[in-house]
């Protein structure tokens, strides 16, 4: 296994957490934009406001996902195991 081979995996691996996790960040990201929007228009800043809406909407998020989610790490795996020949053949 050389260099380049370890490095592939690993950018390969950082993408594929950045992938899964967007759904649930950018979800997150707008539920609190919108939330923080209106208790700045409704001047009341109660802390439960925010969480309790990105909570749901993060729920939400990860059951409509949640299918492509184990799909595509199910296939990132099943490459990885699909490149160990090769990997331990440059040994």
């Amino acid at each position: 296994m050389d260099t380049a081979s370890v490095l592939d995996i690993a950018m390969q691996a950082i993408l594929m957490g950045a992938k899964l996790s967007a759904p649930m960040l950018v979800t997150a990201l707008v539920v609190g934009f919108a939330i923080s929007l209106l208790q700045s228009i409704t001047q009341v800043q109660e802390v439960t406001l925010s969480f309790v809406p990105k909570m749901v909407a993060v729920s939400a998020a990860l059951v409509i996902a949640g299918n492509w989610m184990i799909t595509e790490m199910v296939s990132f795996t099943t490459q990885l195991f699909d490149r160990i020949p090769g990997l331990l053949g440059t040994v």
